[in-house]
């Protein structure tokens, strides 16, 4: 399950509209707004360099955060949408959602592999091929966990995983209501050309010999008459 909640420091951003943005632009912070859980929205300013590196960890927009602005209570929030300059791709402005802890919200959670020790089918060279390495849950924000995990102990090579075999967290489901494939084991290139060379040789056969037969039918009949 999900650990500690990092913190997020954040300040009250004096001020609105694009002049007061423009000014927390080159005073070196990112502007910022945050909105819901029945209270006034709160402009804010977050240091663009905290913002860029968390940016740069990876699943920001996934993570949960506690907060913390001077004259506030601290309030859990998520992330809804960073927008980035056109030409720099740097980020200009971030919108972040209070939530409850009993609030749903959609997440992309990753995916944790274990038992490729005990998997026959890479034994035999086979490939573990991840079709998704992350899946969508709708999550409880006060229980969110930091991964989900497969076993692929067992398998053979063209098996697969899917939702079905994985036990998800307490109160956490799938977005998607069908039993998708979350990975399986592949044949390695060179099985996988064999196969394919021996499966074309053998639809050749067949061919031949279903044009023979039928030349011998259409003899057959001929010296009938």
């Amino acid at each position: 399950m999900a650990g500690e909640i990092p913190d997020l420091n954040a300040t009250v951003r004096t001020g609105t509209g694009k002049g007061a943005a423009r000014q927390a632009r080159r005073d070196g912070l990112v502007p910022g707004i945050v909105y819901g859980g029945g209270n006034d929205p709160l402009p804010i300013n977050i240091p663009y360099n905290v913002l860029f590196k968390k940016l740069k960890d990876g699943r920001f927009l996934s993570t949960l955060y506690n907060m913390k602005v001077d004259g506030q209570d601290d309030v859990r929030v998520i992330c809804r949408n960073v927008q980035r300059d056109v030409v720099k791709d740097l980020p200009t402005h971030v919108d972040f959602m209070r939530l409850k802890r009993t609030t749903k919200i959609n997440l992309f959670i990753p995916v944790v592999v274990e038992g490729e020790d005990d998997c026959p089918g890479i034994r035999k060279g086979g490939l573990l091929t991840m079709i998704r390495p992350e899946v969508e849950l709708i999550v409880t924000a006060g229980d969110i966990p930091e991964s989900i995990t497969i076993n692929v102990a067992g398998l053979e090579v063209g098996d697969t995983v899917t939702i079905s075999d994985v036990t998800l967290p307490a109160g956490a489901k799938p977005t998607i209501d069908r039993d998708f494939v979350i990975a399986n084991i592949s044949a390695p290139s060179a099985l996988a050309s064999a196969a394919d060379e021996e499966e074309a040789a053998e639809e050749a056969v067949e061919a031949e010999e279903g044009a023979a037969e039928e030349a011998t039918d259409g003899g057959g009949e001929g010296s009938e008459e």
